[in-house]
Order: structure tokens, then sequence, then C-alpha cells
């Protein structure tokens, strides 16, 4: 290293790690490749030697991510993909072909309507959108060429508890899987791999994140399933980068307390804003889990109130598109998630100018009890 020239110290400056030199924290693998000594070692790859080759394909920190929403599903595998959406996608195309077909349920989150509506189409997959609510409305749906049955665990933005049990019956008797997006619920109050559901979905942006500082997306489910998964993640580039996939893991890592303070501080609201003036309609989760209900609540306004002053009279409490992170904050379904809806679909859902959905937090619940009260005021 010493006789190296100028320019190529600015290259190989690194002191080399060795097995007396282990990080307490999982170090990131911030790099785009993997370096091999010959031809030998490189097909290595290929033969399943070594682990790591591009990190398009793989890399320990994006396996970890994967491999631990898995361990926590209590499912087989799992793989991190760059968003929600793409996780979704992944685990729809690998039990899906062209001529397939899905059902699914009417009021999911208007990005996965979305997918399923406007994109699935052009990959020749049809979609048919039932209530879930009535299993008869299910197996009426389903005809010889379905193959999945696609839910929500708690469904957004009106928190419906979906019964996964049921759904799973109706799968195995029609011999089509099925696919859960846990992502309101999290692995912390539901595991719907366990109750013998295909494939998970979480969006890791929200509750394994947890900070607001990530945008990424996780599959877990059968390994055969998500081995087909993983080849649609690399060959259609849809990967984790290393960085956003070690934050995760970083925040995956309090997942449990952070549920817990954001289940119980959602319960006091929930029930706070229940005896309000001003507040048409609550809504909030009902036997969701033994650990609790959840972390969102969402609510219809009073008439006379108007949305937009409503928001802005909530002093810290911000108005953000998104939810899960530890501070509470408000979202607004009709102008962000579920925007692209057709009017008559929102108003099928229930999709109004009035409706707030409420991403409650971690702080004290005292101050997020007073800030509603001072808007409502």
């Amino acid at each position: 290293m010493s006789t190296f020239r100028f320019d190529s110290k600015t290259v190989h400056f690194h002191k080399r790690i060795t097995s007396e030199s282990v990080s307490k924290a999982q170090p990131i693998y911030q790099t785009s490749a993997f370096k091999f000594r010959n031809l030998d070692e490189l097909e290595g790859f290929f033969q399943g030697v070594k682990p790591y080759m591009y990190s398009r394909v793989s890399n320990p920190n994006t396996d970890d991510l994967g491999t631990g929403v898995a361990q926590l599903e209590g499912a087989p595998a799992g793989i991190a993909t760059s968003s929600g959406i793409s996780a979704i996608l992944a685990g729809i195309l690998s039990v899906t072909e062209q001529g397939s077909h899905i059902v699914a349920c009417e009021d999911l989150y208007g990005g996965t309507y979305q997918l399923l509506a406007n994109e699935l189409p052009s990959f020749g997959i049809e979609v048919t959108f039932v209530s879930f609510e009535d299993k008869v409305s299910i197996q009426s749906a389903i005809q010889p060429n379905t193959v999945l049955l696609y839910t929500e665990s708690i469904t957004n933005p009106l928190l419906r508890v979906e019964d996964i049990e049921q759904l799973v019956r109706i799968g195995k008797k029609h011999n089509v899987h099925t696919m859960v997006d846990n992502t309101f619920a999290s692995p912390y109050l539901l595991q719907p791999y366990l109750n013998g559901v295909s494939l998970v979905v979480h969006s890791a942006t929200k509750y394994i994140g947890g900070h607001s500082d990530v945008t990424a997306g996780v599959v877990a489910g059968d390994e055969a399933l998500i081995e087909k998964a993983k080849s649609k993640v690399v060959n259609l580039g849809s990967n984790l980068s290393p960085f956003e996939a070690w934050l995760a893991c970083r925040g995956m890592k309090t997942l449990s307390v952070r549920m817990e303070r954001h289940v119980k501080n959602a319960e006091l609201l929930a029930g706070f804003l229940s005896g309000c003036d001003g507040i048409g309609q609550v809504y909030y989760p009902k036997n969701a889990s033994e650990k609790g209900n959840g972390a969102i609540v969402t609510v219809s306004l009073d008439e006379g109130i108007d949305a937009n002053e409503f928001c802005e009279k909530l002093d810290w409490i911000g108005v953000v598109p998104t939810l899960a992170g530890v501070e509470t904050t408000v979202s607004y379904p009709l102008g962000t998630s579920h925007r692209a809806l057709p009017p008559s679909e929102q108003k099928k859902l229930g999709i109004h100018k009035n409706l707030i959905r409420i991403s409650v937090g971690i702080e004290d619940f005292e101050d997020i009890r007073e800030a509603f009260a001072n808007a409502l005021k």
C-alpha cells in the first residue's frame, strides 16, 4: 500500500477488516457490487457458493430486512423492495401470469387500487373488486382463472378488520392463493402468514421503519413464491438500496416498544374523540388483536366544520400524506391516498371531504388530546 502513488492512495486507503475487528452494529454495505479475486470465485456466486455479486441482485442489508420481517411474520422467507407498491407487484407477479384473474377487496389503499385497476390489465391480469365483508360476494367473484384473493388486514382508511381465517378457508376451498397487506397492523398486532396466508406484504416505509425517513417494501411468505417474487424484483429493477434497508432494519429494532405506545395513544384518542362535539363518526378497529387495535384513528367531521380550517388549527400536528412515524400527523384521503379513485368509488367507500385519517404518534397523550380539543373549539 505504501508504494502506491497519490492517485492510487485516494482509492486504496481503507484499512482491511480482520476477524478481530467486528462491528457491534450491522455495517452498511453501500456498494453497487462485490469484488472477486478471480473468475473461479466469480463463478462461485452462480453456483451458490458466494452470496453476493451485484446489489441489484442481493446485498447483506436488503437481505437483513427481507429476512427480518419474514421472521416477525413467522414466514420462511422474505425479500425487500423499493416501496410497498413494488412489494405488492412482486408478490402478485409471483402467482399470476397473462390471463390470470384476481379477486380484491374494494376498500383498498388508493395506490393499491390504481396498481390493480390501471396497471395490471397491461400485464394481461384481470381484477374484480368486491366487498370482502360478505363471503358469498367473494366466492361469487371467483372464476376458473382466479389465482389470488387480495386484501388488507386493517383497511385504509376506514379501518375494517379483515376476517383472515375466513379468507384462507375460501382460498383453500377454491385452490387459490391469498395475499394480505399487513402494513396498518404490523407484525406486532397480526401475523397473517400464521393463519395460512400465502403472501404477506408491508410498506416498510410505515411501522417497520417507523421514523418517516425511508421508502421500502417487503413481501414475505412461502419460499417457492418468494423465489419467484425475487426474480421479479431483480429483473424489473425494483430492488432497495442498502442504506435504506439499513435504516429500516434499525427502525425495526424498536417496533414493539413503538407500537405499544402508538396503540395505547390511539385507543385513548378514539375514546376521547367519540365524545367530542364536531365529530360525526369515529372509525377505530375492534377485536383486531390481543395486543390492541392499531395506531390509526379516522374521523368524519360534522358538516359544519371546514376540514381545511380544522387541519390548520391542529398547531404542531402536521398534514402529511403518509402514516406511522413517531410524530402524530393527519392525512386527507380524498385529496391524497384515494384522490385517483373514480368519484363513484369514493362515494361508495365513504371517502368524502370531511374524512380525516389520524396517524397517532408516541408523544404524551395529553399533548395529543389538547391539540385536537383546541382545534375542535
